[in-house]
């Protein structure tokens, strides 16, 4: 069976090939860096999380729950107090909401996807720019606060494309990929300016980055197959 052929449901080579390639390097990085089982489980969890989410499994937020709540406090630890507000009081309460969300549209555990139209994309964007000025401009003003913008811009990316996720619009990844993008910069210069945890962090988010590119493509499929059944059932 081909991979564009192969149900959602299935594992297929490249999810077991990406799982086993970024944990090795994880692994291998937290033994040369000495980092810890705590730093290590952050990782394992987020990518579980994501790449549940990438085949609309409803297990992600289960491992999301725990993510959260561990990458809260590693963002604590690094001033990147933007983050720890985010997860707190924003992922806490939305991996409950998504859980309740997808549990009526669910088929096993693998849950329906749809897509947005042109103009509530756009819309989508226009949020995210406005949003990212004004939450940075406000953390700047705390003078502990590290990468303010760029903090801000992590944090508006995840909301929506958290919200779009919760409501299994497939548009999701795409600002997913944005935000990961942007990780990997705040993370690159936290690992610059001698943080323990930024190497581990920049693989995460590496590893994050190239699963929301499959996400994309996945849901793509997931949101084709529901369209098809959709009018079959008209027919």
């Amino acid at each position: 069976m081909t991979p564009t052929s192969q149900p959602l449901n299935r594992w297929n080579t490249y999810e077991i090939l990406w799982f086993l390639f970024f944990t090795s390097i994880a692994i291998t990085l937290c033994i040369l860096w000495e980092n810890s089982l705590f730093d290590f489980s952050v990782f394992l969890s987020g990518v579980f999380c994501v790449l549940l989410a990438a085949k609309g499994n409803v297990w992600t937020y289960v491992f999301g729950m725990y993510n959260t709540l561990a990458y809260a406090y590693t963002v604590y630890t690094n001033d990147l107090f933007g983050e720890v507000y985010l997860n707190l009081f924003f992922f806490v309460p939305t991996n409950i909401m998504g859980y309740l969300l997808w549990k009526p549209k669910l088929n096993g555990l693998y849950v329906k996807m749809r897509a947005m139209s042109l103009n509530w994309i756009l819309l989508t964007i226009l949020i995210c720019i406005v949003g990212t000025i004004g939450l940075g401009y406000i953390l700047a003003l705390n003078p502990k606060q590290n990468t303010p913008y760029i903090d801000a811009t992590t944090d508006v990316l995840n909301i929506i494309a958290t919200i779009l996720m919760m409501y299994r619009y497939r548009e999701q990844w795409l600002f997913f990929i944005l935000l990961n993008v942007f990780n990997i910069l705040m993370w690159s210069i936290r690992a610059a300016n001698g943080s323990a945890e930024g190497p581990l962090m920049i693989v995460m988010w590496s590893a994050f980055l190239i699963n929301a590119g499959y996400g994309y493509w996945n849901w793509s499929r997931g949101t084709s197959a529901s369209l098809s059944e959709r009018n079959s059932s008209t027919l």
